[in-house]
């Protein structure tokens, strides 16, 4: 296959394309990374650390798009917890990523922002954010490390095949013009935040190269509900509150946290992790039960005594009136209407039973979960290519050699708080170290390497 110059687009240097400098580099490990975002980025900077000529090619404008929305602009870039309980934290397929996660660990990732100029902090849970609370520092941080590497990067460049020869990778086709490579990294992320250029392309290439691919959901995102008086407290935050979810008596979730009211339903920390759990029962379902606990701290004996010695101070109140100090002001109006109890009726004069449903629906505020939020408006994928097609030691196919896969678009997941982007920058890692060494063994090597795993 002949030799395909590209463009002089090297990150943040004049210096002339490593493609187009093949005296000195004609036997060098050619890789090539497609989805400049948190795991191509981390995947061509790893591939050029192990040694080789590395081509990042992104079709946005700029490379990190994601990462600048993340953590409402903050970047929750990994936690701080041990590892093994990071494991815990991933829903699906953790198995799969203990090489990754071994190979690049939360504190390696914040070690490497330090040393690319972006120093980090930890709040509360364990979340890691850039100590600016700018993510576009994260993205700067990288593009350093890319530049020190020597990536080049092609931007506004959509690739539209992965070329294969004889089972194993052979280069990338965009338009007409074919780049040759010995490692192609697909990085493309899933088809969450679609205006951030995840539209699904890794899910076809591997397809298209004979990988299956599992159903794609919306994960880390709202929840429909089908309850009416969601809408009258729209934009209202509830903090220390638990909730459960069933399926009839099944339990799918349980959390404690913050959650958000919208104007279709709920959204917020404990309600986007919960959604990770619930996406695929609640799609065979079709709805799921719902409860908020908004005293998690108190039993039921507890909240019925505090309730009473709040009437018993002032006994001529009425109902309406009296839960402020349960309640935020914006949510006593509703829990009002929904205890059935007269709002008129002054506290003295409100029943033993009326008390104990009032206690009830505190510590189980029922809602009727109907559906989630689109892509458009999930953080994550859930699904995407099978692991059973990836080989767990080094993100390569087992179908084809020389192609690996890093990130979003695999099918793992997990919950909010920063791991999500560890499985990025873990599996983007251990792909481009891969990747590096992919051509050191000729093709039949490396198939061999391919069926024995």
């Amino acid at each position: 296959m002949p030799e395909t110059a590209v463009d002089d687009r090297k990150a943040g240097t004049a210096q002339a394309p490593a493609f187009l400098q093949p005296a000195e580099q004609k036997n060098m490990n050619r890789v090539i990374v497609i989805g400049g975002g948190a795991a191509g980025m981390m995947a061509a900077w790893a591939a050029a650390a192990g040694g080789s000529r590395v081509l990042l090619l992104e079709k946005n404008e700029k490379t990190g798009k994601k990462i600048y929305i993340t953590g409402k602009g903050r970047c929750n870039f990994t936690n701080a917890c041990p590892m093994d309980e990071m494991m815990g934290r991933v829903l699906r397929n953790g198995r799969f990523l203990y090489s990754a996660f071994a190979a690049f660990s939360n504190q390696d990732m914040a070690d490497f922002l330090t040393q690319n100029g972006c120093p980090v902090c930890t709040e509360r849970g364990g979340r890691m954010f850039p100590a600016s609370e700018k993510a576009s520092d994260v993205t700067a941080a990288l593009m350093r490390a890319l530049h020190r590497a020597g990536v080049d990067i092609r931007l506004h460049t959509e690739v539209h095949q992965i070329l294969t020869e004889d089972g194993s990778v052979a280069g990338v086709q965009i338009n007409r013009e074919k780049i040759p490579a010995n490692a192609v990294i697909i990085a493309t992320g899933g088809l969450s935040y679609p205006l951030t250029g995840s539209t699904g392309d890794g899910y076809r290439f591997a397809r298209e190269t004979g990988h299956s691919v599992t159903e794609c959901l919306p994960s880390l995102v709202s929840f429909r509900c089908a309850e009416d008086w969601v809408r009258d407290l729209e934009g209202l935050s509830l903090k220390n509150i638990s909730i459960d979810i069933r399926d009839g008596r099944k339990k799918i979730f349980s959390e404690f946290g913050e959650m958000l009211f919208t104007h279709f339903g709920v959204s917020g920390p404990v309600i986007l992790s919960a959604s990770s759990a619930a996406a695929e029962r609640l799609q065979k379902a079709g709805k799921l039960n719902l409860w908020i606990d908004c005293k998690p701290a108190l039993t039921e004996e507890q909240l019925d005594a505090r309730i009473l010695r709040d009437f018993s101070a002032e006994t001529r109140k009425q109902f309406k009136n009296a839960l402020g100090g349960l309640l935020p002001a914006r949510m006593t109006g509703v829990m009002v209407r929904l205890s059935g109890i007269d709002p008129e009726k002054t506290v003295n004069n409100v029943t033993r039973e009326e008390r104990l449903r009032l206690v009830r629906l505190l510590k189980a505020l029922p809602l009727t979960v109907t559906g989630t939020g689109g892509f458009s408006e999930a953080v994550i994928t859930r699904g995407g290519v099978s692991v059973k097609d990836v080989n767990p030691s080094t993100m390569e196919s087992r179908r084809i050699a020389g192609l690996y896969f890093a990130g979003e678009v695999l099918d793992v997941d997990a919950l909010t708080g920063g791991y999500n982007l560890q499985i990025a920058w873990s599996t983007g890692v251990l792909a481009g170290k891969s990747a590096a060494g992919a051509g050191t063994a000729d093709k039949a090597d490396s198939s061999a390497r391919r069926e024995e795993s």
